[in-house]
């Protein structure tokens, strides 16, 4: 060993780097010729791998972009069909809140799930409420085709309603559409209809058989005029009395059957009002006497000549007097008064048949003139419609003023024409 030289370094030879293997310095100082080409063709598929990423980005945005546009449209249209359906929907609530019958469906188990308006004013019944059991025991009577039905409904004693069906399956379970329509109107007209037709058929065969009951009739008249202007004795002339009477009552119903049927016109002539009054009380005579009335005439009216149909106008008298005997059966008073009077320039002649009676019941005041009403047993029931009709051809009225237990008044008046004479 040579002195001076440390001893680390002495006889050892130099490495080639101090601090890396000899391996990997080589490699290093080798790779910038031996790697180009593969660092080249690394670039060059890193640089086509971005650009088919960038495209296939692209091609996703527009995919995305396209799905929006879809989703977008599709939502307006779902917009447009939801505001649509709504529309729809209000529309057929408007419909069904304002039809004229009612609509209800009931489920499966029973209760009613929807009801309109109508229904809960023509039935008394709302949606989520069960059926009462009448209206549950009619809507099971129901057949598809519709059938009218005669019911009870709530505060009316009598109705009908017409009942459709209709049977839904749904996949929550069956349920039933049920419209129901009150005809009770249509039903009663119809009924009103078939009665009229029946008293069209009693009034044809009336009016044929007081055709027929007239002629022998007057003839009867006749003969018992005749009797009683014979010699009889006093017993013999009161039952010719009773006789006469009979047969007026039974002429005047005849006259109240074929003018009620028949209808005439009225036939006006010139009438002196007194003069008709006075033949009127003394041809009431006979009949007063037997049913033990006192008759009182009281008016003004001679000398004052009206245009009417005598005939029509004695008959509504007649008729008004018979009804005052029928109401007195064990005797009375029966008042005939008449006087005229002038309102607004028109001069009237109004005449009042009173009689001392019973009166009339409240009750029987609104229907008095109504044909075929009686309270008698064995009347018709048309001496008052009568005596209204012929008043009412003379442009008049007629009506009654009564009170229970202070007897009837029946008054009547009609217009004298400006020609008339005399002063009422």
């Amino acid at each position: 060993m040579k002195p001076g030289r440390p001893l680390a370094t002495q006889n050892l030879p130099m490495a080639a780097s101090p601090i890396l293997p000899p391996s990997f310095d080589e490699a290093a100082r080798l790779r910038p010729e031996a790697d180009a080409p593969l660092l080249a063709e690394a670039f060059s598929s890193f640089a086509r791998a971005a650009a088919a990423l960038e495209r296939w980005y692209g091609q996703l945005r527009g995919e995305v972009a396209r799905l929006r546009r879809e989703l977008e449209q599709t939502n307006r249209d779902l917009s447009r069909s939801l505001e649509e359906n709504r529309r729809m929907s209000r529309h057929l609530d408007g419909i069904l809140e304002h039809l004229p019958c009612a609509v209800l469906v009931v489920e499966g188990g029973g209760r009613i799930s929807l009801a309109n308006p109508q229904t809960r004013q023509l039935l008394g019944v709302s949606a989520g409420e069960a059926p009462p059991p009448w209206l549950r025991q009619m809507l099971e009577g129901a057949e598809a085709g519709g059938a009218e039905l005669e019911c009870r409904l709530p505060g009316r004693n009598r109705a009908w309603l017409a009942v459709r069906r209709a049977q839904l399956s749904a996949s929550d379970g069956e349920r039933s559409i049920f419209i129901l329509q009150d005809t009770s109107e249509r039903k009663r007209l119809q009924l009103e209809q078939e009665r009229l037709r029946r008293r069209r058929a009693v009034t044809e065969m009336s009016a044929v058989l007081a055709h027929e009951v007239r002629n022998p009739l007057a003839s009867m008249e006749l003969f018992a005029g005749l009797l009683a202007e014979s010699e009889l004795n006093p017993q013999q002339s009161r039952w010719i009395g009773h006789l006469q009477a009979g047969l007026r009552s039974l002429a005047a119903t005849v006259t109240n059957v074929l003018h009620f049927h028949t209808g005439p016109a009225a036939q006006p002539a010139p009438t002196d009002l007194g003069e008709l009054l006075d033949a009127l009380v003394q041809f009431l005579g006979p009949q007063a006497a037997q049913a033990q009335v006192e008759v009182e005439l009281r008016h003004s009216l001679h000398g004052v000549v009206a245009e009417v149909d005598r005939h029509g106008l004695e008959q509504v008298i007649l008729n008004l007097a018979r009804n005052a005997f029928c109401a007195l059966p064990g005797g009375g008073r029966l008042t005939i008064a008449g006087h005229g009077k002038e309102e607004r320039g028109v001069r009237w002649a109004q005449l009042a048949v009173a009689d001392s009676g019973p009166g009339i019941a409240p009750e029987t005041l609104a229907r008095i003139f109504d044909p075929g009403f009686t309270t008698r047993p064995g009347s018709l029931g048309l001496g008052l419609a009568v005596a209204k009709v012929i008043v009412e051809q003379h442009d008049g009225a007629l009506w009654v003023e009564s009170e229970p237990g202070r007897g009837a008044t029946f008054v009547l008046e009609f217009p004298l024409a400006q020609s008339a004479q005399g002063t009422p």
